[in-house]
């Protein structure tokens, strides 16, 4: 595959995503390239991650002051205890702001490493390399650090955005299917809220998609990645339009934080479950068109894939899932904020519901 280039430009950072194969044995380069320069540099390691990828970045930097801290990434170990192993070491090994923090894994570890770099005397070079498809087409792009607490999930973080952030296709032939679903979810999600045209793409090619066939794969990584692109672009702190890439996430947070962040539901399959739920309820308020609704319903039918909540909850969760629903940081009005679908590319905004309105649709999506 050519290396395909993106460039984010934000009011605080401008900076390239780079998208390839075999990107990781070029990683000095790449780094040296786009004017990342460090004394000292620190990864934060996925245990997941093939030790046969961590070799080859542990050869091209043999000449290098290169640290390595290992982090099994869960939702559970996305916690402030997990910062602060990493900002201990950083103390202890006296990185300057000069240096640079690298993160290799998936979304857990890209957010915690960043919010790390974020708190390091103020601001350390952080550089990206996401190795699920999850983080390559959403998590890695945007700035957006954070933790989990027993409150829910990512209520304490910040913005920081990377220098540099590296997709190497290679890391998604090391992924489980489980893996592969998680991160589609995310592609949906871009297609729902951006392009009819991209949705039609991905209909037509799902199974190959979801097998990481090329040149499909490639494809929809980087459409989806420009999709996100625009949107952050234009709102970088979330502080209105950032809002939309946030459509089935307030039902897919609380669905993860009442199974307290359990294996049973990762987060990708968490959004499958959202996306399936912010339908049915803009189906249901009227908003979203039957024709639009059944293109969606039988996309995910053709997809193999659990999308209904009722497979991990039943009517006894709905009281638990409402909880963190109020919760939700979107929320400003004692009342539960929701992006929902009018069509498919066009999202709506900042739809306020009360929480009767909200537990009576959990009780008929638990009970169906």
């Amino acid at each position: 595959m050519k290396l395909k280039k993106i460039i984010i430009n934000t009011s605080s950072q401008k900076y390239p995503i780079l998208i390839g194969t075999n990107l990781i044995s070029k990683l000095p380069g790449l780094l040296k390239t786009n004017s990342i320069k460090f004394n000292k540099c620190l990864f934060v390691v996925d245990k997941k991650v093939p030790k046969k990828m961590i070799l080859k970045i542990k050869k091209s930097f043999k000449n290098k002051k290169v640290y390595f801290h290992y982090f099994k990434a869960n939702e559970l170990n996305k916690n402030m205890k997990s910062v602060n192993k990493i900002l201990l070491f950083l103390l202890k090994e006296n990185f300057s702001r000069q240096d640079c923090l690298i993160s290799v894994g998936g979304g857990i570890t890209g957010d915690v490493s960043s919010f790390a770099a974020s708190l390091y005397k103020r601001g350390l070079n952080f550089v990206n390399i996401p190795t699920t498809l999850l983080s390559q087409v959403d998590s890695s792009i945007g700035g957006k650090t954070g933790i989990n607490t027993k409150q829910g999930k990512n209520l304490i973080g910040t913005f920081y955005q990377p220098k540099l952030v590296i997709s190497d296709i290679n890391f998604l032939k090391t992924l489980q299917k489980r893996e592969v679903i998680c991160g589609y979810a995310e592609i949906l999600k871009h297609s729902l809220i951006s392009n009819k045209i991209f949705f039609k793409f991905l209909d037509i090619n799902l199974t190959k998609i979801l097998k990481l066939k090329s040149p499909h794969i490639e494809k929809a990584i980087f459409q989806s990645c420009v999709i996100k692109k625009n949107v952050v672009e234009k709102d970088e702190n979330e502080s209105s339009f950032r809002k939309i890439l946030n459509f089935g996430h307030t039902f897919a947070h609380a669905f993860e934080a009442s199974l307290n962040f359990s294996k049973k539901l990762n987060h990708g399959e968490a959004v499958i479950l959202g996306i399936n739920s912010a339908i049915n309820f803009s189906f249901k308020k009227k908003i979203l068109k039957a024709k639009n609704n059944n293109l969606i319903k039988k996309h995910l039918n053709n997809s193999s894939i659990l999308y209904k909540a009722k497979n991990y909850f039943t009517l006894n969760d709905s009281n638990n899932i409402l909880k963190f629903m109020r919760k939700d940081k979107k929320n400003n009005s004692g009342k539960i904020n929701l992006i929902l679908l009018k069509d498919i590319g066009l999202p709506i905004l900042n739809l306020k519901f009360k929480d009767k309105e909200i537990k009576n649709f959990l009780h008929k999506e638990l009970s169906k």
